[in-house]
């Protein structure tokens, strides 16, 4: 999970703001592509001031193929990036 800043996400009728970005791999053929999934999701404070995580608000997949594929390198960090770019999200933690 990464904190990203914030961003308008329209759920369920209301304006919500997305503050996470969780992402998992759900597929890669270990040699041309690979594909995430990812949530963006809210989250708030808890009465000791601690983040904690709330609902998802939006969800997908984000394929990763040809140079992009070649240049990552398997990381968790590297793919966080390449789905935070995909969506036009920015990390911010």
């Amino acid at each position: 999970m990464k904190s990203i800043q914030s961003v308008s996400v329209w759920f369920n009728g209301e304006e919500k703001q997305a503050t996470i970005l969780n992402a998992s791999i759900i597929a890669d053929d270990m040699a041309t592509s690979a594909t995430f999934y990812y949530q963006l999701m809210e989250s708030s404070l808890d009465a000791d001031n601690n983040p904690v995580v709330g609902q998802g608000l939006a969800s997908g997949n984000v394929s990763m193929s040809g140079e992009d594929y070649q240049n990552w390198d398997d990381s968790n960090e590297g793919a966080y990036t390449f789905i935070a770019g995909k969506l036009n999200l920015t990390i911010v933690g």
